[in-house]
């Protein structure tokens, strides 16, 4: 029999690169899934390119995708990212920079190429410890959205392997995610974070994901490599 598969919701940041590796380390055929949802900068589809070479994965599906045209986040629309915010402000409320339903929506395209590849798993790399408050990190919509893809799809109706949402990431520190993924092979030089990047690319380091991510890597013991 051949390898069990599983799609990988890769955005090529820190975390969907970790979960990544776990899933390469865990012995998945993997079928990597990169969504440009008309995010106000192209970075971060690189970086999710740069892993599939890093890894020598032989696909790739971009998925094109557009929220801007819903607009509500400072990620897709024209209003100002927040910058920086103290660990108590980042941890309080829901950011501007949540994208409406984003993670509901990923989760439900990569459901819909699992089915048509007959793959019964799903990576995604959210994180409910070190994050910015985003409902749909949250363990409980995980595990109600596992239960919907299985009342919903033939797979999950008809299927004789349930479909298994994994979230590998849900339960560890930044510095935990960090130290997990160098251990895997994670290069983080070619990774992307940033909320609102340089022209160049580079990390404003002013943001909450730059905050996040800078004070993971100190937690850690080590420098950030795109710093």
């Amino acid at each position: 029999m051949g390898k069990e598969k599983a799609v990988v919701l890769l955005s090529g940041g820190l975390d969907s690169a970790t979960a990544l590796a776990i899933a390469i380390q865990s012995g998945f055929k993997i079928l990597p899934l990169t969504i440009d949802y008309g995010q106000k900068h192209i970075w971060e589809i690189e970086s999710s390119k740069n892993l599939i070479r890093h890894f020598k994965i032989s696909s790739h599906k971009v998925f094109k995708l557009d929220l801007s045209s819903i607009g509500g986040s400072a990620l897709t629309d024209d209003i100002e990212v927040p910058k920086n915010r103290n660990n108590e402000e980042i941890s309080e409320g829901i950011p501007i920079t949540y994208v409406p339903a984003r993670n509901t929506i990923f989760l439900s395209i990569a459901l819909g190429y699992a089915e048509v590849k007959n793959a019964n798993h799903i990576f995604i790399g959210v994180n409910a410890i070190d994050y910015s408050g985003y409902p749909d990190c949250r363990p409980e919509f995980i595990q109600s959205f596992e239960t919907t893809a299985n009342l919903a799809t033939k797979m999950g109706v008809e299927g004789f392997r349930k479909i298994k949402i994994h979230t590998p990431l849900i339960d560890m520190e930044k510095s935990s995610i960090i130290k997990t993924g160098i251990e895997l092979g994670v290069d983080y030089s070619i990774t992307h974070s940033c909320y609102d990047p340089k022209s160049d690319g580079k990390p404003c380091k002013e943001c909450d994901a730059c905050i996040l991510r800078l004070k993971g890597f100190e937690e850690a013991g080590l420098k950030d490599p795109l710093i």
